[in-house]
């Protein structure tokens, strides 16, 4: 865990609720699947929020607008100084991808998925995205994600962009190995459905995002977890429903 200064570039509407924040800072060791944890003025709890990518010393977060402290967050101007924790939890493991990962992304479980895409694709695996939303109004990063080369799947709930249903509806039973965010309805059911081994991201509310309250601890089958410590990435195995 590192505690230093980041100053934002850019905080820009990308969906509806969603917002994407550009931060210049020092991002080294930072990996994909781990997350970030922010001050924000006038609120006790930081925000923990996921790494989408980093590219040049700037990190780009995506969050959604879910309560008054993201709120605040997509008020911030160009130029703010915050601080932020990073280096926080563990990310994927890449080297179980095979030659023909699958990446499943749910909502704000997507941004998580690009940086992951991204090391993939130079890598030179063969990467399948499934992102899914409820609405086309809500779809971001489906363009961001067939520039880096991957094989890019959308599912809406209600049918009004690409596949209409949920992840599951899109899967093809040709992946190697799956790696995964989003609402846990959405994990439960790839879970059942994907017919291989995976690695999954986990979603917590948490406190203190580095280990010492235990407010994020889950059930798994080695016993109990902190999510923003032993995860937020857990091998799919492990988890209990």
């Amino acid at each position: 865990m590192k505690q230093q200064t980041f100053e934002i570039q850019a905080n820009e509407l990308l969906a509806k609720s969603v917002y994407r924040m550009q931060l210049a800072g020092n991002t080294t060791g930072i990996l994909p699947g781990q997350f970030v944890n922010i001050r924000v003025e006038g609120q006790f709890l930081r925000r923990p929020i996921s790494v989408c990518n980093i590219t040049d010393g700037v990190l780009t977060i995506i969050y959604k607008v879910v309560g008054v402290g993201t709120e605040a967050m997509s008020h911030l101007p160009v130029g703010t100084q915050l601080d932020v924790l990073t280096v926080l939890g563990n990310g994927y493991d890449l080297s179980k991808a095979g030659d023909a990962p699958l990446l499943v992304g749910g909502g704000v479980g997507v941004p998580p998925m690009y940086m992951l895409a991204r090391q993939l694709r130079e890598a030179g695996k063969n990467v399948r995205v499934i992102l899914g939303f409820n609405t086309k109004d809500e779809v971001f990063y489906e363009e961001e994600f067939r520039a880096l080369g991957c094989d890019v799947t959308v599912t809406t709930v209600d049918g009004s962009h690409g596949v209409k249903g949920f992840v599951t509806n899109a899967l093809d039973g040709k992946q190697s190995y799956y790696y995964t965010c989003g609402p846990l309805p959405m994990i439960k059911a790839l879970l059942q459905a994907a017919g291989t081994n995976g690695e999954v991201s986990m979603e917590e509310r948490m406190g203190c995002g580095f280990g010492a309250c235990m407010g994020c601890t889950i059930q798994t089958t080695q016993g109990p977890k902190r999510v923003c410590k032993e995860g937020p990435v857990f091998p799919a195995e492990e988890l209990i429903f």
